[in-house]
């Protein structure tokens, strides 16, 4: 008898409970409130171009305070209308959690190189082959591309160009800057090494760097690295050097 009145309380507490449980899962959120933004902006280290203070301020503007808020009326959908509309940013996802808390993830664009043509125009270009403005805030060391530089070219051969040389260890290191003639043709200018190469039009470049890169390590290495004013890679097959001419003479 008493274990049967036992278990008749443990199954009404057991009830009990998962009445109440099911009552606060199914409660429509109205009472509860924006508890406040947790912001995540990545590869910030890279970039470095958006910071908190900024974001917020950009909701700010737009009167949205989403703080102290019911968490059910927050548009989520306009706030990454807004902030996408900064153009050092290449998207962003925000949304709501079980706790009351914004979450806002903010992606950068990443910028790939910078630009300074003949007609004095100075740009980043991004990751995805478009124009950045140059007052965004890098930090990162970037190769610059100077000379008679097109928007068809930036965003084109080029930034293939580019993106290769990002890609490469060796030559993500080794190559500061990279002048386009009138032509179209091509100068790279090494970190390492007092000399020009020549790479001609960008057609077949990862045979030419790759002869280049062999010349370092087989010629260059065993006479100087600064023997020669101009390398040229243009041709195939061949490599065409330009003796550095001696003083006095």
């Amino acid at each position: 008898m008493v274990k049967r009145i036992f278990l008749s309380l443990l199954l009404l507490v057991i009830v009990t409970y998962l009445a109440l449980a099911m009552s606060l899962f199914n409660r429509e959120p109205h009472a509860r409130v924006c508890q406040g933004i947790k912001l995540d902006i990545q590869d910030s280290v890279y970039a470095g171009f958006i910071n908190r203070q900024e974001v917020m301020l950009q909701l700010k503007k737009r009167g949205i305070e989403p703080v102290g808020r019911p968490i059910n009326g927050l548009r989520t959908d306009e706030m990454e209308e807004v902030l996408s509309s900064n153009p050092l940013i290449d998207h962003v996802e925000c949304f709501t959690t079980p706790s009351g808390w914004l979450r806002v993830k903010v992606w950068q664009r990443i910028p790939l190189y910078r630009v300074m043509d003949v007609q004095g125009k100075s740009y980043f270009v991004d990751t995805k082959g478009e124009a950045m403005s140059f007052q965004a805030r890098c930090v990162a060391r970037l190769p610059i591309v100077t000379g008679h530089v097109s928007a068809k070219m930036t965003s084109g051969e080029l930034y293939h160009f580019v993106s290769y040389l990002n890609e490469d260890e060796f030559w993500n290191a080794q190559i500061e800057q990279i002048h386009v003639l009138k032509d179209g043709s091509v100068e790279l200018v090494p970190r390492v090494g007092n000399h020009i190469i020549s790479l001609g039009k960008l057609t077949q470049y990862e045979r030419k760097l790759l002869r280049m890169k062999e010349f370092y390590r087989k010629g260059l290495n065993k006479v100087g690295w600064n023997k020669y004013s101009r390398i040229s890679v243009e041709y195939s097959n061949q490599i065409v050097c330009t003796k550095r001419e001696e003083k006095g003479k």
